[in-house]
């Protein structure tokens, strides 16, 4: 820890001096509780009027709060709940605070109900309900991709290296299934999914995903996790479930976070850097600030930096195809609001939306001194390409709501964008010889999104013990587009046209590589500018039959210009055996679109098969090679999903739920293997098209995914202070794809183990460990918390370049985060993650053995269970003022 110190900043150096010299004030603890049934609230938010200091509920509705010294105002308040106003005149040290559900309700509801005052315990389906702001202090991960995989078990996102552009946009992924197969909403409204989709990498091959690292962490109040299908509910890609991302509402009071990490790096075990013991570092400063408009309007803003170092962990005494493995350096600024104004219509117009932008610099594969995808008169010992990105994302949501006559009406448009824009540097052209440049502009790509509903909602309190009844319609419109990279990215300058047998063909003079190494640039021909739209009309139903007794049920019916019709259902049911046990089950329908990406992108793109470089085509799914291969129309993903479940409250403090789930999904898209021209059966065709390699996408297989997830808490008085226990495990197994239930075109039957071979079907299989379990105590007294944190990956098994069965055991980390509240509004939190140090491997002889230089990234590591960084140090200071 000593020398972690010595790496922080003077700026974060004198903050620690400054909080120091303030004086001290009172802290109180409470409980805040739904008045009547004494469940807890989580993610209820508390604060003092006078100072602005504020807390969040935990997962037992306690919570901490510094108070000033003599009388003061105490405010609770949550979605859907009257908020609570409480005198404080400091003559104790601990309140409850119960509140009553109400019509103070705001533009968000917990998802899997409609019903505006329904809690998550009364649902009829598992929600997880994240409280942000107080979670994110105590572990050491800055965006929300890496924060919720150390955080929710069901929950998991990899840092690729070495995959293009999945080193740049992390891909995640719910209950194991794919990164497309989860819906996120912000603030109950749908989010557009990145442009991006990933091709190598071990997580989401084939997929797109949205890119939840675009919202700063700063904005967000809670994130709600809803784990069950929902389609019928909220319309395509909540397959494994939904997120839905709440931005804090706030209108008073500032709060800045100053946080900075770094990782230890053991210099005589991996590849020097000018780093010795210590790399990618990374400093983030954020903050964010609420304030009124009129009496009940409300307009908060948040900003973030955040800067990052690479990381290398290229073992110095092997021969890897990479002499640079690791994390990739970024540079970003993002900003959001989230903002509701009531007008005297008795309307409200809401608004939020953001703006992101990241610089990203990751490590390509090595290009060797002697290859001919080298000139060693620009690089005499070789090189390393860099593959850079500008990520741009855009999105803005308004809209008005309010009741007329007996309904709640809600009208909203949103609208988002992403744009992925290649650049390739320290690279060459090697067709140039030493005339290349050493910079190119490679192109991208980007998508957007445009989404209008309208949506009604009626509660009938006099219908049985209460009923609710929501309907309504969206429309949205799809586009996805290429552009193309300079031309020297792409084009090879040793290629003449010569004739022989009176023909033209071409003749490469040079038997050099075209386009910028690491990356190859998009072609013209790669270029398009596709658009779909979609109708979407929903009706979906909530009745009490008996206070006890709750059946839900939902019905949604979709238009898809480019591919036709679709009809989903759900059925939930919740039964409350006693007020200490409640049973639920579900059962639904789901489907997923195609993405634009998946039907339309088109590249020529280099491959490494055993660090031999190759160039390949992936053609786009209506394209001339496909037609050929017979291969069918991308058609949707449709899913079956079912789930049963209980909650318990034994004792005082004691929470459990258990909910055990299958998913099965039928016609799954998957992007296949490689086909090339000296196939037998195909080789011609191929030739004919002048094509040497392809791949594509294609509906291939079904697959059927069982799992177990099982959450327990239990909070207690330990001495003067608090301790809360929690253990959470996701455990999942997908289904054997065998060979004969892949689904091939009539040309290309036989050829099963290339269309999806045992490669891709483990890369599918890792998509989730068979078990993740969180172990998580923190204690809290006084001024003073710590946060203990174990997280357990189940073994995975990948297969690598020359067939070989990578194994990586299960493995366990240990983090350890130690809080301390100073005066004036300042809180100081320092930790480790990963504590021992702990990597992906295997088990041999009593010691932790590495992978060969055959993985999918090149290194002694594929992109698994908690990555392969090792150790992280961690310093945050939070002010709030």
């Amino acid at each position: 820890m000593r020398i972690y110190v010595q790496k922080l900043s003077a700026a974060t150096l004198f903050f620690f001096l400054f909080a120091a010299s303030s004086f001290a004030q009172q802290f109180i603890s409470g409980k805040v509780t739904v008045k009547g049934t004494k469940e807890p609230i989580v993610g209820a938010n508390v604060y003092v009027k006078e100072n602005n200091n504020n807390t969040v509920s935990d997962n037992e509705g306690n919570f901490y709060l510094r108070v000033p010294s003599g009388e003061c105002t105490i405010v609770a308040s949550f979605t859907g709940f009257t908020s609570q106003t409480i005198k404080f005149n400091g003559s104790t040290t601990s309140i409850n605070i119960e509140l009553e559900q109400g019509v103070e309700l705001e533009n968000i509801t917990v998802i899997g109900s409609r019903n505006e005052t329904r809690t998550k315990l009364e649902t009829p389906v598992p929600v997880d309900v994240i409280p942000v702001s107080s979670v994110l202090q105590q572990v050491g991960q800055l965006d929300v991709n890496q924060f919720l995989q150390f955080v929710a078990p069901s929950f998991n996102a990899s840092r690729q290296s070495g995959a293009d552009g999945a080193d740049h946009i992390d891909p995640a992924s719910l209950r194991g299934l794919g990164p497309d197969q989860t819906l996120v909403l912000i603030n109950g409204k749908r989010r557009h999914q990145s442009s991006l989709l990933n091709i190598f990498g071990t997580r989401g091959r084939g997929n797109t995903g949205t890119d939840m690292n675009a919202i700063p962490t700063a904005a967000i109040e809670r994130i709600e996790i809803l784990r069950d299908g929902a389609s019928a509910q909220y319309g395509s890609d909540a397959i494994a479930g939904v997120i839905n991302i709440v931005l804090k509402s706030n209108n008073e009071g500032n709060m800045t976070n100053l946080n900075t990490s770094v990782y230890q790096r053991n210099a005589k075990k991996y590849i020097d850097s000018d780093n010795g013991n210590f790399d990618g570092t990374m400093y983030q400063v954020n903050t964010n600030y609420g304030f009124k408009i009129g009496n009940e309007g409300y307009v908060n803003v948040t900003a973030e930096f955040t800067s990052r170092d690479k990381t290398n962990r290229a073992i110095a005494d092997s021969a890897l195809y990479r002499n640079n493995f690791g994390d990739g350096s970024m540079k970003g600024f993002t900003s959001f609001f989230n903002s509701r104004i009531p007008t005297k219509s008795g309307f409200d117009f809401y608004a939020f939306g953001g703006y992101s932008y990241r610089g990203t610099d990751a490590y390509a594969w090595d290009r060797d001194a002697d290859s001919e995808r080298n000139v060693k008169a620009i690089y005499p010992n070789g090189f390393t390409p860099h593959i850079q990105s500008s990520i741009f994302d855009r999105s803005l949501s308004a809209g008005v709501k309010g009741k007329l006559k007996n309904l709640d009406v809600d009208f909203n448009n949103t609208y988002g964008s992403n744009l992925f824009h290649y650049y390739v540097d320290k690279t060459l052209n090697a067709s140039l010889l030493a005339e290349s440049p050493t910079r190119f502009d490679a192109g991208g790509f980007g998508a957007s999104q445009n989404t209008t509903s309208l949506n009604f909602s009626r509660s009938y309190p006099s219908v049985l013990s209460g009923a609710n009844l929501a309907f309504g319609a969206e429309y949205r419109v799809e586009n996805y587009h290429i552009f193309s990279g300079e031309e020297g990215s792409y084009r090879n300058y040793g290629v003449i046209d010569t004739v022989i047998n009176n023909k033209v063909v071409q003749f490469n003079k040079l038997n050099r590589p075209s386009g910028s190494q690491g990356f190859p640039g998009f072609r013209p021909e790669n270029e398009l500018n596709e658009f779909r739209s979609n109708l979407g009309l929903y009706i979906d139903s909530e009745f009490d039959i008996t206070p006890e007794f709750l059946v839900s049920g939902a019905l949604r019916y979709e238009n898809y210009s480019d591919f036709g019709n679709t009809l989903n259902y759900k059925i939930a049911s919740r039964y409350k055996v006693n007020p200490k046990i409640l049973v639920r089950a579900a059962a639904s329908t789901g489907f997923r679109a195609p993405s634009l990406a998946q039907i339309y992108f088109n590249s020529t793109i280099t491959n490494f098969i055993s660090g031999v470089p190759f160039d390949q085509i992936l053609a786009k799914n209506n394209s001339p090679i496909t037609r050929k291969l017979g291969i069918p129309t991308l058609n949707q993903e449709r899913s079956q999903h079912l789930s049963v479940g209980f909650t318990a409250r034994p004792i005082d403090g004691l929470n459990i739920s258990v909910d055990a789930y299958q998913v099965k999904v039928k016609d799954r898209a998957v992007l296949t293997g490689v086909f090339y021209d000296s196939d037998p059966d195909i080789g011609a065709d191929l030739k004919a098209l002048g094509v040497s390699a392809a791949q594509f996408f294609t509906n291939a297989v079904n697959t059927t995914t069982i799992g177990l997830d099982a959450i327990t808490t239990y909070s207690t008085q330990v001495g003067d202070g608090k301790l809360l226990v929690s253990l959470a495990g996701n455990f999942n197994k997908m289904s054997e794809i065998k060979e004969s239930d892949i689904k091939t075109s009539p040309k290309l039957k036989g050829k099963e183990s290339t269309y999806f071979g045992n490669r891709e079907k483990l890369f599918m299989y890792a998509s989730a460990p068979p078990r993740k379990i969180n172990l998580t105590t923190d204690y809290r007294i006084g001024k003073f918390n710590a946060n203990l944190r174990f997280v357990h990956f189940g073994e995975i098994e990948l297969e690598d370049f020359v067939g070989q069965i990578d194994k990586y055991d299960a493995a366990t980390i240990t983090d350890l985060t130690l809080g301390y509240q100073l005066p004036k509004g300042v809180n100081i939190f320092l930790g480790s993650s990963n504590i021992f140090d702990v990597y992906p491997g295997y088990k041999s002889g009593g010691q932790r053995m590495y992978q060969d230089r055959e993985t999918e990234t090149g290194g002694t590591f594929d992109a698994v269970q908690m990555g392969s960084n090792g150790r992280m140090f961690f310093a945050k200071l939070v002010f709030k003022y």
